[in-house]
C-alpha cells in the first residue's frame, strides 16, 4: 500500500493489483484492513481504528482509492458517489481496436453472486442495473489499444463487461475473454480521482499512472493521457 495523500479527514492510497478492497472469503490481506492497521499504529489508537470504505476496486484492478477517516466524511463522500459528483477515470488496455475512437456505452448488468460473473441483460429483467461509461482510444498497436474510461456509474466489473460486450475485452481478463496472452495482470488501472473535500470543500485531484514498464502498458505512449 502506498499513501498518496493524508489529512485529518481523508486517506488516499494506491491499491496494489490482486489485493481485495475488503475482507472476502479468500482470507487474503485486503486494503481496508491495511489502512486500519496503518491508522492504528500511526496514531496509537486502542482497539480498531475507523476507516470508511466508500468505493471499491475489483481485486485484479490496481490504482487510486479514497478512504474516510471519520463517519461524517464517509457519509459525504458516499453522497458524492451516489450523485455522480466524484470523477473516477481508468486506463485500460483492450484487445483489438474499438470501432469508434470515442463512445458512450450504456448497458444493463446483473451479477450472479454464486459465480461472481456479471452479464448484460434486458433492461426490465429483475436485478438489472444501469451501467454507463464513456471511453476514448489514446493509442493502439496491431492487436491492442490503450483507452481512457470515465465511469458514470459504479457497477461491479463494469468496464470489463461493457468493453467485452463491444468485442474489446480488457487484456489479461480471463473471466471476460481478454486472455490473448495468459499469465499477465489485468490491464485495468484507477488512475484519476476528483472530488470535493467533504470538510474544506476544496477540489481534490489525484493522478497515478499504472506501472509503465510492465506488459502491456509499456507498448503505449502515455503522452495523450489527460
Amino acid at each position: 500500500m502506498e499513501i498518496v495523500y493524508e489529512d485529518n479527514h481523508l486517506l488516499v492510497v494506491i491499491k496494489p493489483q490482486n489485493v481485495p478492497s475488503q475482507k472476502d472469503e479468500s482470507g487474503d490481506s485486503d486494503i481496508l484492513t491495511q489502512c486500519k492497521e496503518y491508522l492504528k499504529q500511526k496514531y496509537n489508537k486502542p482497539g480498531e481504528a475507523y476507516c470508511g470504505l466508500v468505493h471499491r476496486l475489483d481485486r485484479p484492478t490496481g490504482g487510486l482509492m479514497v478512504f474516510a477517516k471519520t463517519s461524517k466524511c464517509a457519509e459525504r463522500l458516499s453522497k458524492q458517489i451516489r450523485e455522480g459528483d466524484m470523477q473516477k477515470e481508468y486506463l485500460a488496455v483492450v484487445v483489438g481496436t474499438p470501432k469508434y475512437s470515442s463512445d458512450y456505452l450504456v448497458n444493463y448488468l446483473k451479477k450472479d453472486e454464486k459465480t461472481n460473473v456479471v452479464k448484460v441483460v434486458p433492461e426490465l429483467e429483475t436485478g438489472a442495473k444501469k451501467a454507463e461509461l464513456t471511453y476514448k482510444v489514446l493509442d493502439h498497436t496491431d492487436k491492442l489499444s490503450l483507452i481512457q474510461c470515465n465511469l458514470l456509474t459504479g457497477r461491479s466489473h463494469q468496464i470489463r463487461v461493457q468493453m467485452a460486450t463491444i468485442g474489446n475485452p480488457v487484456f489479461g481478463d480471463v473471466k471476460y475473454k481478454g486472455n490473448i496472452v495468459s499469465g499477465w495482470n489485468l490491464a485495468l488501472w484507477s488512475f484519476k480521482l476528483c472530488f470535493e473535500h467533504p470538510i474544506t470543500k476544496q477540489t481534490m485531484n489525484f493522478v497515478c499512472y499504472p506501472p509503465q514498464e510492465d506488459v502491456p502498458w509499456k507498448y503505449f505512449n502515455f503522452a495523450r493521457v489527460k
